[in-house]
Order: structure tokens, then sequence, then C-alpha cells
């Protein structure tokens, strides 16, 4: 009796290896079984999840307890044009028996209830998100914390997944403010609030055009209370304010420091925000997929950009809307690509023409070149994050075999090996932080004075020969005042002045319109004595 047992154990052990070709990994492994339930885009259904778990450096085989969680789950399929590819992302809450939502820490972070297991399918380094997130945790954001992990549903292996976190109000994840139905006035109202720009329309429309002549069609989404939770004085609060931010953005005088767009939202977000999207040349940045977080106002109250969101069509993983150029401003997508229904908010566009903004962000952009942006970091990153797939992505390109192979959007060449999709991804992140370095504007106080100048400043007329308005552009190599002497042919003093200069380029305008035509002659001075002389053609 007790060998019919175990040949009975032993049998349907092997049937259950057999059903699947995972016996062993050096990821977790994800057990999940809907016990006959179909997984849908809404609503969850409920399934068992099982975990297999045994810590760092441990080898965990499929026949292992469940060690590291075993309960219900409920779940969901998740995403929106990935949803047609074979291998789908799942969504997933953690339940009680009984069905109800329960919080906890899965793979030591912090305690929560809806996790996410994102499918990289069409994009063959498995990384693209994972390089993203952490790039944006480096420039000290809050970013879905990653980690790779296979998955079984139903006795069917399914491949390498991309286990983290939803994003989500919450001390570990976005952390700001608790809004609760009661809160409804005074400083409880204010926040927190997480909205996003993606193509649900649970929300509200910008009043403001993309383009000049557009019709108004920019979507807001409520994250954060739920649509299903938010009461109509918070909606029409949060409304109100990012109503005001754009209103800011759009007048005239939306550069000034104190009643400008920066009354309303934080600039430092809005730089790493774009440096970041810049980077990654995200192809749906900035207009899908873009979140927004608002805290109450005694705690700062302003708008910040992010968490950053969706990279799977980054890092050159887009044929279309020149995706996958080195070269170009990925917020121009609108003049790119006119056509597309889901375009950029204006205010990008307004930013790159503010001088103060353009000048924190060459200031940014070099810190950053520094530390989270070398290409030393990020190429050993990239080298990390490989390694960890080793083994396990053996069997999921046997699962999945897209190498090689066009898998929508994906740009050509198409790498025929993972080792070639890797070095392609190497090698396209240095020219396109090589193209950046040379294009992010020179500006402000971080400003790169040329090396092999002895002088402190760079003087040049434009245009020259002028008509009415005399300019000059003047680069200074630090912050000093300049005296100005113009004479004209006969010797006649035309203009006296003294400016001061700031770092970087100046634009110094001459008062040059009733002059008569002829030559003129410029003699600078700066105060430190040094003298430059140039000449001029009014005609």
């Amino acid at each position: 009796m007790k060998k019919l047992t175990f040949l009975l154990l032993s049998t349907c052990l092997l049937l259950k290896l057999s059903a699947q070709p995972i016996t062993s990994s050096d990821l977790p492994i994800f057990v999940i079984n809907t016990n006959g339930g179909t997984i849908v885009d809404e609503p969850k259904i409920t399934a068992d999840m099982g975990i297999i778990y045994n810590g760092p450096g441990v080898r965990n085989n499929y026949t292992d307890p469940f060690n590291h969680y075993n309960g219900k789950v409920g779940i969901e399929y998740r995403g929106q044009s990935t949803q047609s590819f074979p291998m789908k992302a799942y969504g997933f809450e953690l339940r009680d028996a009984a069905g109800s939502s329960i919080n906890r820490s899965l793979f030591g972070l912090p305690s929560e209830s809806d996790w996410i297991l994102y499918a990289p399918y069409n994009e063959k380094t498995l990384m693209h998100n994972v390089l993203a997130y952490d790039m944006a945790r480096a420039m000290g954001h809050w970013s879905s914390h990653t980690k790779y992990v296979e998955v079984v549903v139903n006795g069917q292996y399914m491949g390498i997944f991309v286990f983290m976190e939803k994003i989500k109000q919450g001390s570990g994840r976005v952390n700001i403010s608790k809004l609760k139905a009661a809160d409804i006035t005074g400083d409880a109202l204010t926040g927190g609030y997480i909205v996003s720009i993606d193509k649900e329309a649970d929300g509200w429309f910008s009043q403001y055009p993309f383009l000049p002549g557009a019709p108004p069609r920019l979507q807001y989404t409520y994250v954060y209370p739920k649509i299903t939770n938010i009461v109509q004085v918070q909606k029409d609060y949060i409304k109100s304010y990012v109503d005001s931010f754009e209103t800011a953005m759009f007048s005239a005088n939306y550069q000034d420091t104190t009643n400008g767009w920066r009354r309303f939202a934080d600039e430092r977000s809005f730089i790493d925000y774009f440096i970041e999207n810049e980077v990654s040349r995200n192809v749906d940045g900035y207009r899908l997929s873009t979140y927004m977080y608002k805290d109450r106002a005694s705690k700062g109250g302003k708008l910040f950009m992010g968490p950053v969101w969706d990279y799977d069509l980054s890092f050159r993983n887009a044929d279309y809307c020149d995706g996958s150029e080195i070269t170009g401003w990925a917020y121009r997508f609108n003049n790119i690509c006119p056509g597309d229904y889901w375009q950029i908010p204006f205010w990008w566009d307004k930013l790159f023409a503010d001088p103060l903004f353009l000048s924190r962000l060459h200031c940014r952009w070099k810190e950053l070149r520094e530390t989270t942006l070398s290409l030393t970091r990020l190429n050993a990153f990239i080298d990390s994050a490989a390694f960890v797939t080793t083994e396990a992505r053996q069997r999921h390109f046997l699962k999945w075999p897209v190498l090689g192979q066009y898998i929508w959007p994906n740009p050509s060449p198409i790498a025929t090996t993972y080792e070639g999709e890797v070095t392609t991804l190497k090698n396209w992140l240095a020219a396109r932080i090589a193209w950046l370095d040379a294009n992010i504007p020179n500006t402000g106080d971080c400003y790169d004075y040329p090396a092999d100048v002895k002088e402190s400043v760079i003087i040049g007329l434009y245009p020259n020969p002028f008509g009415g308005i005399q300019t000059i552009k003047v680069t200074s190599r630090i912050a000093q005042d300049i005296s100005l002497k113009v004479t004209n042919s006969a010797g006649q003093q035309m203009s006296t002045v003294k400016y001061t200069l700031g770092i970087g380029q100046n634009t110094i305008t001459v008062p040059s319109g009733a002059w008569a035509a002829g030559l003129y002659y410029y003699e600078f001075r700066t105060a430190s004595g040094e003298k430059f002389s140039r000449k001029g053609l009014k005609q």
C-alpha cells in the first residue's frame, strides 16, 4: 500500500513538472491557479497564488512550499496596446478568504495589497522599465521597485515577469496625505491627490489646446482618490488647481517667479521628469501614462511631476514618431507626429522657452551626468540586470521565441541574440546622452565657458551689418560689470552705458534706431580692466 501511494505521488509530481518547463530557478517563482476562471481586463477574478522564495542566493524549487505568500488574490490583465500580445501583464490584489484586500510586505517592500507583474514581451532586454525606474530613484524620487520573477499560471509556464509596485498613495509609495471623503474644507481639502494624463476618461479635459488652433482634448484622470471614492468638492478642487497651473503657464508672464507657473508647480520635479523622458526618448512620455501628484498646502502643496511610469516603448523601442532616433527632442512630439490623437501638453514648449528653467535644467544635467547618468553607472546597471536573468531567460525565450523577430514596434535593425539587444541598448544610450550633452542649452549659472578662451568675455554683434536696433551677444565667464562706449566715424560719441553681466550668455540691446547709416566703433571695458573693440555697420 505504501509503495502504491509512493508511485501515485511520484506520478502526480512528474505530471505537474511536465506541464511546464521549470523545475527550479534562481528567481522567485509565482504560481497562480484560477481554479477554472478566466483572467480578463477588469474585473479582477479570485485566484490562488503562491510564491516560492527561499531568500537571496538560495535556489527555488517548483516543489518547494509556498513560503513567501500563500493565499487568495484578485487578478486581472492590465495595459492597453500590450494586451494584444500573447504574453500579458497582470495586476493583482492580495485578499483574505472572505475576498477583502489585505496588506503584505513582499520581498522586503513596504506592506501593500496592490502589485503588478509586468510582461516584457516586445522589449527584449527585459529591462527598460527596470532601468527607467532605477534612474528616477537615483534622482531622488519615488518610483516602483522591481524584481525579476518567473510565473506559472494554471500549470503553464509564462516566462520572466517584472514584479513591481503599483502607483498608489501611501507612506511606502507616493507619500502624500491620505484624503478621506469627509475632507472637504480647509487644509485637508488641498491634498493629497494623484492625477494622470492618459486615455481613460475618468476626469476632465484641459481648457487649453496642445497646439494653437487645435481642439482642447488633453485628458486628466483621477487616480487618487479613485473615481469611485472622490467626492465632488475634491474633484472641483484638484481640477481648479490644475486649471490654475495651466492658466499661469499659458499667460504672458508665466516666467514670473512669484505669480507664474512656479507658484503652482515644483520646478525640480519637472526638470527631472524632462531629463528622464529625453534620455530614454520615451515615445509615450509626457502624453500617456503621465502622473502628477499634490500634497496638502501645509506640506508644500505644489504639483509634482511623476512618478515615472510605463517605459517599455523607450530606449529605442519604437519604430514610429522618431521613437528610435538618437537626435531630436522627445517633447517635440506634436511637431513630429501632429496627426496623433494623444498629444503632449502645451506647457513643455513654454518651459523650454523659460530662461530660468533652462538655466536650472543645465545645472541639473551637469550634476546628473557626474552621478546618476554617467555611462559607467548606466552600463554597470544594465550589466547587473542582464546577469540576474542569465539562467531564467533561456526558458523565457524558449517560451516566447521573439529574438530576431519583429514584435511591434521594434525598430530595425533587430538583434538576433539577447547579447546583441543589450549591446544595442548600450550603444544607443551612449549616443543619445552625447546628443543631449551637446544640445541641452548651455546657459545660466552652470554655463560651460570655452576652455580655450583666455578672456573673460566673448563679444559678438548680431546682425552685422544691422538695420534698426543693434544687438550684442556677450558670453561671460563670471558675473561682472562691463561698460560700452560707441562712437561714429567722425569721433562723435553715440552711447555710453554700463551693463551687469550674468554667467553665460547675455544680450545687450543698443539704442541705435535713430543713428544714421555708417560705420560705428564699439569699445568695451570690463570691471577688471579688459578692453575689447568691435566695428558695426548700419545700413
